[in-house]
């Protein structure tokens, strides 16, 4: 399989989060997501954040080693509840504080195209700093490509016409679900990438037929929130 460079990666994963709310009206970013009581403005102010939070690691290398790399990162997620709540919360409201949805959206295509600049300017034999661990560059924009696709198939729940995110960042998305998984387990053959990740992430529960093919395995599920 060719490697997968990072920065091509999550400039993927930010053009497809581009292409599916680019043009939308304040309606269709008042839609519901698969994140309970997000709209699709909240949630893209929230995916805003990813890239802001890009921009400053970026700009601000360390010294390593690394403490995690792109998997790790994600063992432990998801956190406190009540944390992750009082996240969801602030998000509402600053979205609320916006003239209208719409500005969200310009926020974000003058935003996350600097963040895929400022990726592929970095060091790829860096490190940087970000949620209070250090990670080598590339696994750092893994860990964007996979939140930027996981929200990206939450968004289009409610818009059926949404483009799919680009193959390059689901390949990186599933990469990611696949490390998460015990060693002996083996996703169900008749899974897609799409089911896979929207199973891996609990916005879909598993049926009988998985919880039999994944064994003991299902216990692992979701694999993040």
């Amino acid at each position: 399989m060719t490697p997968i460079r990072a920065e091509q990666a999550l400039a993927q994963a930010y053009d497809g989060i581009t292409a599916t709310v680019d043009g939308l009206d304040d309606a269709a970013l008042q839609r519901a997501t698969r994140c309970r009581g997000w709209l699709v403005a909240d949630l893209l102010l929230h995916v805003l954040g990813d890239a802001q939070r890009a921009l400053v690691a970026l700009a601000s290398p360390v010294d390593g080693p690394a403490d995690t790399d792109d998997v790790s990162y994600w063992r432990g997620f998801p956190g406190d509840d009540d944390e992750a709540a009082r996240h969801a919360w602030w998000v509402r409201r600053s979205a609320a504080a916006f003239d209208s949805p719409t500005g969200i959206v310009r926020l974000w295509a003058e935003t996350a195209p600097a963040a895929v600049r400022a990726a592929t300017s970095a060091d790829p034999t860096g490190y940087v700093t970000t949620q209070g661990h250090v990670l080598r560059v590339p696994d750092f924009l893994a860990t964007l490509t996979t939140e930027a696709v996981v929200h990206h198939l939450d968004i289009t729940k409610e818009l059926p016409d949404a483009p799919a995110p680009g193959p390059l960042a689901v390949r990186v998305a599933v990469a990611t679900m696949d490390g998460l998984l015990s060693h002996d387990a083996v996703r169900p053959a008749s899974w897609d990438d799409t089911e896979f990740l929207l199973k891996a992430t609990g916005r879909i529960p598993l049926n009988d037929r998985d919880r039999l093919e994944l064994g003991e395995s299902a216990g692992w599920f979701p694999l993040l929130g």
